[in-house]
C-alpha cells in the first residue's frame, strides 16, 4: 500500500535546519493552545460507536484524500502551513511560517510544485537571520528555481506526486488503538504514533523522545457529512524538553481545490548552492 503525504511539513522544519531550533526555542516545545481551540471541548459527553466500526469509520474517512484535490491546514510546534494539492494538474503548494518575526529567527516558504518543476521562495526572519550561512543568496525575495535531482527525497523540499496527503492522516488512523464515536462525525480515542514515522505531520525524532508515551497519544477527529475527515488533532504530551502540545490537521474542498500558479518568469532565479545546504 502506498502512504501519501505532502513530503515539506511544518513540524519536522524547524528541526531539519540547524540553528533555527535553538534560536527559536522550538525544540524545548511550548504548548500552542490556540492551535486547537476547543478541541477538547469538542468531545460530546454520549459516545454512540466504538470499537471496529469507529475506527472503520475513521479509516474510510481518509480514502478522498488519496484522489489529490483538497486544501489543508496544519498547526503546532510554533508553526502553520496551508496550501492545496491539486493532482489533475500535477501541481502543489504549501506556505508555512516557523517562529515569529519578533524572535531571534523565523522563517517562511512559499513553495509552489507544478511537475516537472518546483519553485520556494524563502523569507529568513529575526537578529540571527544574517548568520545564516548564505543568507543574502538565499534571502533574496523572488522565487528560486530547484533542481529535482537535489531535492528528490528532501523532507522539506520535495514532493511525489505519489505520496499527496500533506499529514499521513491515513497512516495516523491505521494507528489508531482505541476509538469511540463522541458524536455526529466526531470521534476521540487514542493512537500509537510510534507506527507512523511516515506521516508527514510527525518528526520521527520527536517519536522517539516519547518512548512508550508515543503508544497512546490522545487524539480527536471530525468528518463532515460526506464522512470524509476533516479535522484530526494530536495532544502530543510532554516529552524531554519539549512540553506538550497539539497538532491540528484540517482537510477542506475536497474536488474543488485549484492549481497552483507557477511564479511569473521575471520573479525566479536558479536556486544558489547555500539553499541546498541549508535544507540538507
Amino acid at each position: 500500500m502506498k502512504i501519501r503525504r505532502f513530503s515539506a511539513t511544518a513540524f519536522a522544519a524547524a528541526l531539519l535546519i540547524p540553528g533555527l531550533a535553538a534560536c527559536n526555542g522550538t525544540g524545548t516545545g511550548t504548548s500552542d493552545a490556540s492551535a486547537t481551540p476547543g478541541a477538547s471541548a469538542s468531545v460530546a459527553p454520549s459516545a454512540t460507536t466504538s470499537g471496529s466500526a469507529a475506527k472503520q469509520a475513521l479509516l474510510d474517512s481518509t480514502n478522498a484524500i488519496r484522489e489529490g484535490n483538497f486544501r489543508f491546514t496544519m498547526t503546532g510546534a510554533g508553526s502553520t502551513a496551508e496550501g492545496q494539492v491539486h493532482e489533475p494538474s500535477q501541481s502543489a503548494e504549501m506556505r508555512m511560517t516557523i517562529g515569529d518575526p519578533s524572535s531571534d529567527l523565523s522563517m517562511k516558504l512559499d513553495l509552489i510544485h507544478a511537475k516537472p518543476d518546483s519553485w520556494v521562495k524563502l523569507e529568513l526572519g529575526g537578529t540571527a537571520a544574517a548568520q545564516i550561512p548564505g543568507a543574502k543568496n538565499i534571502n533574496t525575495g523572488k522565487y528560486q528555481h530547484l533542481d529535482q535531482n537535489r531535492i528528490k527525497g528532501n523532507r522539506a523540499l520535495g514532493f511525489d506526486f505519489e505520496k499527496v496527503d500533506p499529514a499521513g492522516s491515513a497512516v495516523l488512523t491505521q494507528g489508531v488503538t482505541e476509538v469511540r464515536q463522541t458524536g455526529d462525525g466526531a470521534y476521540a480515542g487514542t493512537v500509537d504514533v510510534s507506527k507512523a514515522a511516515e506521516a508527514g505531520s510527525l518528526d520521527p525524532a520527536m517519536i522517539t523522545a516519547l518512548g512508550a508515551q508515543a503508544q497512546s497519544v490522545p487524539f480527536t477527529a471530525k468528518v463532515d457529512p460526506q464522512g470524509r475527515l476533516s479535522e484530526l488533532v494530536l495532544q502530543i504530551p510532554a516529552a524531554g524538553q519539549s512540553a506538550a502540545q497539539d497538532m491540528k490537521i484540517t482537510y477542506t474542498d475536497y474536488g474543488n481545490a485549484a492549481a497552483a500558479q507557477k511564479p511569473p518568469a521575471d520573479q525566479v532565479v536558479e536556486a544558489p548552492q547555500e539553499l541546498y545546504k541549508l535544507f540538507n
